[in-house]
């Protein structure tokens, strides 16, 4: 990924940060997003200690203005975007669909539909013009199946898989790429927020045929590879990394 440019949304925790730092590793340029301005700026800096180029740009993917300014910054900034990562992402939380409401649905789809929505729009808007251009979304496990009491977020990656899929035949002629990677549980803050840590983490690791969870820079080797040239034939996939979890 030497001389790339490449823009990570949700960046500043997580899967985002291994995924932004391994491609500073690599020789990118790298562009990081998200809400919280401080951690925001001190990633750019550590990024640029690696050797590369980096910038933070603020942006709330529910807000299409905040989309389009990001995708704009990160071109007036260095000229392109080669790749792109769709990691912002809200988990929501545990509990049977009965108990979920309206205000519930909106700030998981808001953010992990909505906010594809317009970063795909926006980021394909460009690689057309430029006519080059991989996109990388984050799906996850659940996006091929069901999961008790986590309806919310279930709906929400079919859906992030329904629309890597269609991007990806809209624009395989011109040159553009879109991929997902669906990770299996993963050990973060968020998953920890997400079944409250604890036991229910450890039951998770233990429905992995692996035996453990995940860890953030085995899913960020996968999506740096499915954005770069040597994945140049791949597009449209939902490719998973879950330990084996559904491999039966």
């Amino acid at each position: 990924m030497s001389e790339q440019v490449v823009l990570v949304t949700g960046a500043l925790a997580g899967i985002g940060r291994a995924t932004a730092t391994a491609f500073a590793r690599d020789g990118a340029s790298v562009v990081v997003s998200g809400r919280r301005d401080e951690e925001g700026k001190a990633l750019a800096a550590e990024l640029r200690e690696l050797g590369g180029k980096a910038e933070y740009i603020r942006a709330d993917v529910t807000i299409e203005d905040d989309v389009r300014a990001l995708i704009e910054g990160t071109v007036q900034i260095f000229g392109r975007l080669d790749a792109a990562v769709n990691n912002a992402g809200y988990t929501g939380s545990v509990g049977p669909l009965s108990a979920q409401t309206a205000e519930a649905y909106d700030t998981v789809f808001n953010t992990n539909v909505r906010g594809l929505l317009f970063s795909l729009k926006h980021e394909l808007r460009v690689m057309v013009e430029q006519g080059h251009g991989s996109i990388v979304n984050l799906s996850s496990t659940f996006g091929e199946r069901g999961g008790r009491g986590a309806g919310l977020y279930v709906a929400s990656k079919h859906a992030v898989n329904g629309f890597t899929r269609s991007a990806a035949l809209e624009v395989a002629a011109e040159g553009i790429r879109v991929n997902a990677v669906a990770p299996g549980p993963v050990a973060t803050a968020g998953l920890d927020n997400f079944t409250g840590g604890g036991d229910a983490s450890a039951a998770m690791a233990a429905g992995v045929p692996m035996g453990r969870l995940g860890h953030v820079d085995e899913i960020a080797d996968v999506i740096k590879f499915l954005a770069s040239p040597e994945a140049r034939f791949i597009t449209g996939q939902i490719v998973a990394v879950n330990g084996g979890k559904t491999a039966a």
